[in-house]
């Protein structure tokens, strides 16, 4: 039996972009999905700056901002009246190349990736189930089942197993790993309606009404929108007895919506967990298969694709034998404090929106259109904002697989953006690779070590801009394959590095 390298259960978002991120670095693997492609009812919506920046990385930051819209601002609605209109369409300018918050429907997402993926000359296997799976130490065996044609097929094996496959995960219960947090009572629903009103205007829209909770979306700037909403605040209902009117009303009616086309509705509960590992021997969980949360903010599926990239280069590394094993130990510990971080916020915030209650009426209906309107004009609550709400954030500071701090920059932080001198620094970010910056002059030595390790030198001017990012004149910073800074050198001489690199047990730094 021929042993595939990885085998990825799951085809949403993020199990693609952990396909396409190993077929560019040529690792061979296998993608199945027990279903048909069928992403139109789908509830992902939104799209966050570091994201974009990602998927630069893959070649389709272009063609997924052509296909999406940029959110020019988001308007709040408390209690049927407009309240608060919140620009976000440049309030990260600076921070990022992608300085706002960008629509684009998970439907033509999923479509865009698979067909990158096609292009590779990789076909998502579909209607394949993972029946199970065994950890054999040196690799996994698994048993499939294609469901069109009830045939099996057993006794398959692979080096590594990857679960991106949702809430309800086969791979995360096969390794009995617990998946604890609750449940919120509330039936929601999400759909995409043809509508027109005061929300049809090609912004995004959130209306709290009592303890109703109501986002709008827009597809274009015309009358197809996207609406998420809570259909019944009790927790016994059943979806099947529920009347389109009833899930629709009072949110409808209180911002003037005119409703004409439902082209899909669908309800779900929402569930606040994360699994107690990321990793358990060779088989690791990505997304929703790790972790679940409240549409707060559009965070979930961002964060699926984040696991995806992180798990990514580490992959092609331990399989290309470039580095050991115990490299694929930091993905858990690099993701699992932000899952955890992420539900907490977004438990309060969703927790705030949906309580019931004299004080959370208050809040709501008060102080709210007191304090936003004030909040959005101080630049930095703003800059904060935006980089939790755009994950730019994220940082693996104090891990084990990252190190050093040179100016205010830390191994493991993000590396800053600026265009200092009329350049892009995160121009050079494209390539899936390593990669050295230098904010200044270089050593010597550091030059003919990059030469010798196969990896890019990035050599920017120095200016007194780059100090304002956290940069340290001549410092040297070794840049991973995900963009974050493995090592923040402050000497530039290549023995950190070097000292560096085997700690993490990484030999080699090509791609």
């Amino acid at each position: 039996m021929a042993r595939t390298p990885v085998l990825i259960v799951g085809s949403g978002p993020s199990g693609l972009v952990l396909a396409l991120w190993l077929r560019k670095q040529k690792v061979p693997f296998r993608i199945i999905d027990r279903g048909e492609f069928r992403a139109s009812n789908s509830r992902a919506i939104v799209m966050h700056a570091r994201t974009l920046e990602l998927y630069h990385k893959l070649g389709v930051t272009e063609a997924v901002i052509a296909g999406g819209r940029q959110a020019k601002a988001t308007n709040v609605w408390i209690q049927g009246i407009h309240r608060v209109r919140i620009p976000i369409g440049e309030i990260a300018k600076g921070l990022t190349p992608h300085p706002f918050v960008h629509i684009y429907p998970q439907d033509r997402h999923e479509k865009l990736l698979e067909e990158k993926l096609a292009e590779e000359g990789v076909v998502v296997e579909r209607h394949t189930e993972l029946v199970n799976f065994a950890d054999h130490g040196d690799h996994v065996s698994y048993n499939l089942l294609h469901n069109d044609t009830q045939e099996k097929e057993e006794n398959c094996e692979a080096e590594y197993i990857i679960g991106c496959d949702g809430a309800s995960s086969t791979v995360r219960r096969g390794l009995d790993v617990s998946f604890p947090g609750g449940t919120y009572r509330q039936l929601f629903y999400v759909a995409d309606v043809e509508a027109s009103g005061p929300v049809a205007n090609g912004e995004v829209h959130a209306s709290l009404h009592s303890s109703d909770f109501f986002l709008v979306f827009p597809y274009d700037g015309g009358s197809r929108l996207r609406i998420q909403g809570i259909a019944s605040d009790k927790a016994d209902v059943s979806p099947e007895t529920l009347k389109l009117e009833d899930i629709l009303g009072t949110a409808i009616d209180s911002l003037k919506i005119k409703l004409q086309k439902v082209n899909w509705i669908s309800t779900y509960h929402v569930h606040h967990r994360v699994a107690s590992h990321f990793r358990k021997g060779r088989a690791f969980l990505v997304g929703d298969a790790g972790h679940i949360h409240s549409p707060a903010g559009g965070q979930g599926m961002n964060t699926g694709i984040g696991d995806a990239v992180n798990l990514a280069w580490k992959l092609v590394a331990v399989v290309h034998g470039h580095a050991d094993e115990s490299l694929l130990n930091s993905y858990e510990e690099e993701r699992i404090p932000f899952a955890r971080t992420l539900i907490h916020k977004t438990d309060r915030a969703f927790s705030l929106a949906t309580s019931e209650g004299f004080l959370a009426d208050i809040v709501r209906n008060h102080l709210m259109p007191l304090i936003l309107p004030v909040v959005t004009r101080i630049p930095k609550a703003t800059d904060y904002a935006m980089r939790s709400l755009s994950q730019i954030h994220i940082n693996y500071s104090g891990t084990a697989s990252v190190g050093g701090v040179a100016g205010q920059v830390h191994g493991g932080d993000r590396l800053p953006y600026t265009t200092a001198n009329g350049l892009d620094n995160h121009a050079t970010l494209s390539p899936i690779a390593w990669q050295v910056h230098v904010y200044g002059t270089p050593k010597d030595d550091m030059s003919e070590w990059c030469k010798t390790k196969g990896v890019a030198l990035h050599v920017f001017d120095w200016t007194a801009e780059y100090e304002g990012v956290g940069f340290a004149r001549d410092a040297a910073y070794l840049i991973r394959p995900d963009s974050y800074v493995g090592y923040a050198n402050p000497s530039g001489l290549p023995r950190e590095f070097d000292e560096y690199l085997a700690s993490c047990a990484i030999r080699d730094l090509a791609a």
